[in-house]
């Protein structure tokens, strides 16, 4: 009978037989390809501890269990997002109250996510619904936009998440507000016919860069809109067809790695995704994935980004490229449950022990 380990084995079928890290090697096992090897740190298998301790946090919150969560305290004490990226709490409100709350247009569909996603606070959309009500393209009018913000700075009102920084874009558009600024590349997004363009495209990568020819989207950015508008029905990519690392990223990944054989940081991203049922048995840890769906390479790049964090506290030795040793959020539990919901199309088998809180929803197409 073929083993399940050998099924795997099977599978990754660019690796050699006797490429394949045997089960009971010794911490920092090396990863060879066929060229050059890419050898890993003692990080390496914190990487897949960490993505198991943490699913387990928010299997154990959704089955309504009291904190702590964790048996690590260092998942007790600091902050850190979700194994898979469409759990975190901005994702899901943007999937379920910002995506798939309403029927919608595409042109308003795509204005709604990319505003959404330019502010990346769920307050700051919260304002703007009350003060305008729907928020739709077909609606919009700038002045509208600008004076509601305008007024919520000036109370000293913090618009934007610190997730990511946002370039202002001044000189560009000629305005004197960040926010001024980003309504406007909305508003040359939306008369490009973007929704349209992205709806055409054949490929995720594609999307991408359509997405990064205009003014203030980076690589970083770029991808994190693509793959936000990817949970809506204006695209249906796989999520295992691109990737692209952010600088977090990249820093976990240095201190996973202490080379890289060659290898570039996307196709170490993309050998992690389709050797992660192995690295999981090979440790012996029970990896409870999104109701039947692995660890997508978005959710592999995220996982970087938060062993990078992870590393400062338990692999102090270990640098990594920003020479960050600190973590600086705590974590503080929200006493707001979130009523989860996942795209649709994804087809999640969610079993019967594992409740949602919200009831299922038919996918709407823009």
């Amino acid at each position: 009978m073929i083993s399940k380990l050998e099924k795997l084995q099977a599978k990754t079928s660019n690796l050699k037989k006797t490429d394949v890290v045997e089960k009971k090697r010794p911490l920092a096992p090396t990863i060879f390809i066929s060229l050059s090897p890419a050898k890993t740190t003692v990080a390496f298998d914190s990487y897949w501890r960490f993505a198991k301790l943490r699913q387990d946090v928010f299997f154990a919150r959704i089955n309504g269990e009291k904190a702590p969560w964790s048996t690590d305290p260092i998942i007790n004490q600091y902050k850190f997002t979700n194994a898979y990226r469409a759990s975190d709490r901005v994702s899901q409100y943007l999937i379920r109250d910002v995506i798939y709350k309403d029927e919608l247009a595409i042109e308003d569909g795509f204005f709604r996510i990319i505003l959404f996603k330019l502010f990346n606070k769920i307050e700051t959309w919260q304002l703007l619904e009350r003060e305008l009500g729907p928020i739709r393209w077909s609606s919009y009018r700038y002045s509208d936009y600008n004076r509601v913000l305008s007024r919520a700075m000036a109370s000293k009102t913090t618009i934007y998440s610190a997730a990511y920084i946002m370039a202002s874009g001044h000189a560009i558009f000629k305005v004197e507000k960040k926010h001024q600024s980003h309504l406007k590349l909305l508003e040359l997004m939306l008369t490009d016919c973007l929704p349209e363009r992205l709806v055409a495209c054949k490929s995720m990568k594609q999307a991408f860069e359509l997405l990064l020819s205009y003014p203030l989207i980076g690589d970083f950015l770029a991808y994190q809109l693509v793959t936000d508008i990817n949970y809506s029905g204006l695209t249906n990519f796989s999520e295992m067809e691109f990737t692209m690392p952010g600088p977090g990223a990249r820093d976990g990944i240095r201190k996973c790695f202490s080379s890289l054989g060659g290898l570039s940081e996307i196709e170490i991203i993309k050998q992690m995704a389709d050797r992660q049922e192995y690295e999981f048995e090979r440790l012996g840890l029970e990896f409870k994935n999104l109701w039947g769906r692995p660890l997508q390479l978005i959710d592999i790049q995220n996982v970087f980004c938060e062993v990078d964090k992870y590393s400062r506290v338990l692999h102090p030795e270990i640098a990594g490229i920003s020479g960050r040793t600190r973590i600086k959020q705590k974590f503080h539990a929200v006493d707001e449950p979130i009523n989860y919901f996942y795209p649709p199309k994804w087809k999640l088998e969610i079993g019967e022990t594992d409740t949602l809180s919200s009831a299922p929803r038919q996918d709407k197409l823009f």
